[in-house]
């Protein structure tokens, strides 16, 4: 019967290896073998052993260490788990920079206002090249229409020249975000259909794909760019000719895309093109499970009733995208980024784009660009410790609505090309009308949430939303929502208020100017940027504001009152009755406090003792 060797599983190093083998040998082999000298021919096999034992070890530990993204430190790992976490690396990072668009434009001659169909609209893809060293291209994806004007996108309007007293000639201005990068063209030919195709673009500081077309003879020649193959549906845009078009220029709509494919960068840099595995000539829209193939067993008798199953790949249809055939595909990508992209102020002025006038084109060689800011942003692409962290903040991330801050971000990031969501409060009301009128994704469901959104009109006035602007964030919402979660999406109520106050002024300082600068930091403290719904009014923080502005000795009294009917708000507030401990506390009902007018509804006295 063999003898059963006591083994230790401890040495995990060389020299922890080498002393083991020797201890195994003199318990074990002891009349054998006992010359442990360092130059004996045992010790060299001994050593040997040892080191083969040591390299493994190594490869053992580092093939664990790169299985977890915090310790991983191949880069092609990183971007491999990266994918999996939900986040794309960046091989180059784009600088960004604020545009300033001017064209001239005349006066209609019958009302010496802006003849408004001379104003131009700059096509989409226009590019901007900087008169520097290096002559770095910037590139603006939305179009310019200097037609339309809203608070997210103002058209501002100054008189450039006057001839008899009255205008003849007005500059309209119009502000742009521009990012670095320049337009390549790349075509591809497809013979035979091939499963999840894959094509690879070997350039250095891609930014990303701008279109993917093909040659075909069908309307729908463009493929689409999704975040993985089992999303069939994006988000698209069509112009809005309701009558809140000027609030809303479009509306979105989740459209189904058969042609469709995603993005990837490998370690190198180098971006990867994939496709579907469907094949041309099939429904895309057709769900075939039924009965008959849905938990039938197996030849066996094993039966499937309980097997849990992935909708993605139990469609028998082409749930992953076609696979290109037969076709060539003009692919256009961005490159670009980097350090050098951040161009100093005032060089963005020559520019590449499609210009086109509503009516008269006359004034079309005075457009211009120029960057009043330089370009910031530009740096190079992640290194292994961002993609790290990065891919940890993008898993706990997820794009979920699951907490009420979650709806509420998300909300917000609507496109403002959609409408301008200007606020939004989300709560779980404890009441629902069965008769309830408003617009809404599930109405009347007691275990549903309440989105209550404001608007802002062309002056960043708070108004209600638009039924065009509630359906677009409708579809929007819905698209992130979980199935089994509903959401109403209500108007808050506005109420409009003024600020009465008395103050004391110091010795030798002039009280017009010292009442200037009280009423310059109430136009800063209720600037509406930074108030939200259902936020209460806290006048001991008004006091203590007063008190700070240079000059002022005293503040005797602060009085919140409501302004209601004319042009301000038509709902009326009992603002004192609504007053505790110097607190104003917004109503049951979802409402936010608004100072409508600051240069008139700011109202401020000098007293004295």
């Amino acid at each position: 019967m063999a003898e059963i060797r006591d083994i230790k599983y401890v040495a995990r190093e060389f020299s922890d290896y080498r002393q083991e083998l020797i201890e195994f040998a003199k318990n074990y082999f002891p009349d054998a073998y006992n010359d442990f000298s360092p130059t004996s021919p045992g010790m060299m096999f001994i050593e040997m052993a040892a080191y083969v034992g040591d390299i493994l070890s190594f490869y053992q530990d580092t093939q664990l260490q790169e299985t977890f993204l915090q310790y991983a430190k191949e880069p092609g790992n990183l971007y491999t788990m990266a994918y999996m976490m939900g986040y794309k690396p960046k091989v180059t990072n784009v600088a960004e920079v604020e545009l300033q668009v001017s064209q001239n434009i005349g006066a209609d001659p019958t009302t010496n206002k802006p003849n408004w169909d001379q104003a131009l609209v700059v096509s989409e893809n226009a590019v901007v090249t900087a008169n520097s060293s290096g002559r770095t291209n910037f590139f603006i994806e939305n179009k310019i229409d200097f037609s339309f004007s809203s608070s997210y996108d103002p058209t501002d309007i100054v008189i450039s020249e006057i001839q008899g007293g009255v205008p003849s000639q007005f500059t309209l201005t119009k502000k742009a975000k521009a990012l670095s990068g320049t337009v390549k063209t790349l075509t591809q030919t497809f013979t035979t259909a091939e499963k999840f195709n894959t094509i690879t673009i070997e350039e250095p500081n891609i930014i990303g794909i701008l279109e993917i077309t093909d040659n075909s003879s069908g309307k729908n020649k463009t493929w689409y760019e999704v975040p993985f193959l089992g999303q069939d549906t994006i988000f698209v845009e069509q112009t809005n000719y309701g009558a809140d078009a000027d609030k809303v220029p479009n509306s979105i709509q989740l459209q189904k895309v058969p042609k469709r494919f995603v993005t990837r960068f490998n370690s190198q840099g180098h971006l990867q093109i994939q496709f579907g595995a469907g094949t041309a000539g099939t429904a895309d829209t057709v769900f075939t499970p039924d009965p008959t193939n849905v938990g039938m067993g197996t030849d066996q008798g094993i039966t499937t009733i309980d097997k849990a199953y992935d909708p993605s790949n139990y469609l028998y249809t082409q749930t992953y995208g076609l696979a290109p055939a037969n076709t060539t595909l003009t692919i256009q990508y961005l490159v670009g980024g980097g350090v050098e992209a951040n161009v100093p102020a005032n060089t963005l002025t020559g520019f590449s784009a499609t210009v086109t006038a509503k009516v008269d084109n006359t004034f079309e060689n005075t457009l211009a660009f120029n960057n009043n800011q330089p370009a910031t942003g530009g740096k190079d692409g992640d290194t292994v410790e961002e993609i790290r962290q990065n891919s940890l903040r993008s898993f706990a991330e997820q794009k979920r609505t699951i907490t009420l801050q979650d709806y509420t971000v998300r909300a917000l990031s609507l496109n403002p090309k959609f409408g301008t969501v200007a606020k939004v409060f989300v709560t779980q009301d404890e009441l629902n009308s069965t008769k309830s009128t408003t617009d809404s994704i599930i109405d009347s469901n007691p275990l549903a949430l309440s989105m209550y959104v404001l608007a802002y009109n062309n002056e960043k006035k708070l108004v209600t939303a638009t039924s065009t602007l509630k359906n677009n964030l409708r579809t929007y919402m819905s698209y992130y929502m979980p199935l089994t979660d509903a959401l109403n999406i209500k108007d808050a109520f506005v109420v409009n208020i003024g600020v009465n106050f008395d103050i004391l002024v110091r010795p030798n300082y002039n009280s017009r100017d010292v009442l200037l600068a009280c009423n310059n930091a109430l136009q800063d403290h209720f600037n509406i940027s930074k108030w939200n719904i259902n936020q209460p009014i806290n006048i001991s923080t008004i006091y203590s504001l007063l008190d700070q502005v240079t000059g002022v000795q005293t503040v005797s009294k602060v009085e919140i009152i409501n302004k209601q009917g004319g042009n301000y708000s038509q709902y009326a507030y009992d603002i004192k009755g609504a007053t505790r401990n110097n607190i104003v506390y917004p109503s049951y009902d979802t409402m936010i406090f608004e100072l409508k007018y600051p240069n008139q509804d700011i109202k401020g006295r000098t007293t004295s003792l």
